[in-house]
């Protein structure tokens, strides 16, 4: 069975259902007839715009409100329709029951509770909210997350070492300056000696970032600087291009933009950050992806350091460190990632429990990771992408306070 069959056949029956479910909340024919012409309306909404879909444009703000609008259809019938197919294998195991062990008259398959109905409407009204609030709220809802990570070997005048960390930008979703200048003032509100951003300025273009660079450059500059890298979107390779040359003027032109924000631009390079004659060393990748390119180059960029030196590594994704990051033989005790965003959907209490979807996908995901002896930070993400929305994931700024274990 091919996959569109399997998608096919998997749409029917959820519409089936969400019918079957509205039928028996309502006996209007009114009420029938509008539920049909909503779904009809949003079904076409979603053939004409998947047919308009520009290559050449990439992911742009109509491309996200198209996933958002099919994401909120789609998850919301199939909870809709779920508890009604669950009930119905329950009345097929009824129905067989009663067939075999039954007297005659209760051999039929029991008829649907009405309740049932009810109890799906209530599910589905939780991601429906869950959703929308996401949509128009949740992706602006920034959060501070605090972490101290300690370690034997960090230099005595870097204890106490502040570091803010900010990451996926995505500078072409946003669409209100308003709730990004807040968020810009909320950096500034912190203490911090050190600000690195890990990537992800844009979503495809140079162009998106340039209504913003006012506003990012008045992020305050610390004792030891602001740095960045690149991550996968920071490519263009989420389009089709007229010419290479086109594609690689872009690509300039979004390493310009660190530049015009006052952020030192990292490509597989590595510089000492000094305080009373004592150093760490800070080192940027390029984007370095199990599943994307992998332009990073971990021995270039090291390649100046020496192996007993504190160091903090810039990579965009997390694979990075399980494929590479955590055995090198340079050791690299903190690794400063984000490319995951938490997929912006998934639940979670602080210090307690978190789960999202994406965690079946990467095995580092969000928060802080030790392994082999060496620590792993991963960021929610500051800003969204292909669904315009945040639910239970919310865009974080991070800031981590080095501490140095001190000896008896």
């Amino acid at each position: 069975m091919s996959r569109l069959t399997i998608v096919l056949f998997s749409a029917i029956l959820i519409e089936t259902y969400s019918f079957i479910a509205v039928k028996q909340l309502s006996r209007s024919r009114f009420v029938w007839w509008g539920y049909i012409a909503v779904s009809v309306l949003c079904i076409g909404y979603f053939v004409y715009s998947f047919s308009k879909f520009d290559p050449y444009a990439g992911q742009n703000k109509q491309t996200l409100t198209f996933f958002s609008v099919l994401l909120l259809y789609l998850v919301t019938k199939l909870f809709f329709a779920l508890p009604l197919v669950l009930e119905d294998v329950v009345r097929i195991f009824k129905g067989v029951y009663n067939y075999f062990f039954k007297k005659a008259d209760n051999r039929m398959i029991p008829s649907r509770r009405i309740f049932i109905s009810r109890i799906a409407l209530g599910v589905a009204a939780i991601p429906f909210s869950s959703i929308l609030y996401g949509i128009f709220e949740g992706k602006y809802n920034f959060k501070v997350i605090r972490k101290a990570i300690f370690f034997d070997n960090l230099p005595d005048s870097f204890d106490g070492l502040k570091i803010l960390q900010i990451s996926d930008i995505h500078s072409g979703s946003f669409d209100n300056k308003a709730k990004i200048e807040y968020a810009i003032n909320l950096i500034n509100e912190q203490d911090f000696d050190l600000l690195v951003f890990t990537g992800d300025l844009v979503n495809n273009f140079a162009f998106e970032m340039t209504p913003w660079v006012e506003v990012f450059r008045k992020i305050k500059t610390p004792k030891f600087g602001k740095f960045s890298i690149l991550g996968n979107h920071d490519y263009g390779e989420y389009s089709i291009w007229e010419s290479e040359t086109e594609k690689q003027a872009n690509f300039e032109g979004i390493k310009n933009l660190h530049r015009e924000i006052d952020f030192k631009l990292l490509l597989n390079q590595s510089v000492y950050l000094e305080n009373n004659s004592e150093r760490i060393a800070l080192v940027g990748v390029e984007n370095w992806g199990h599943n994307f390119k992998k332009r990073g180059d971990l021995n270039k960029a090291s390649e100046n350091i020496k192996t007993e030196d504190f160091k903090i590594l810039l990579s965009h994704d997390p694979s990075h460190f399980d494929y590479e990051v955590k055995k090198h033989p340079k050791r690299f005790d903190l690794t400063l990632s984000g490319h995951t965003h938490g997929l912006q959907f998934g639940v979670e209490v602080p210090n307690v429990f978190k789960w999202s979807p994406v965690q079946y996908i990467y095995k580092y995901w969000a928060g802080l990771y030790q392994e082999a002896g060496r620590f792993l930070y991963v960021n929610r993400g500051f800003g969204f992408h292909a669904y315009s929305g945040r639910v239970g994931i919310w865009p974080e700024i991070t800031v981590l306070e080095l501490k140095k274990i001190q000896k008896n």
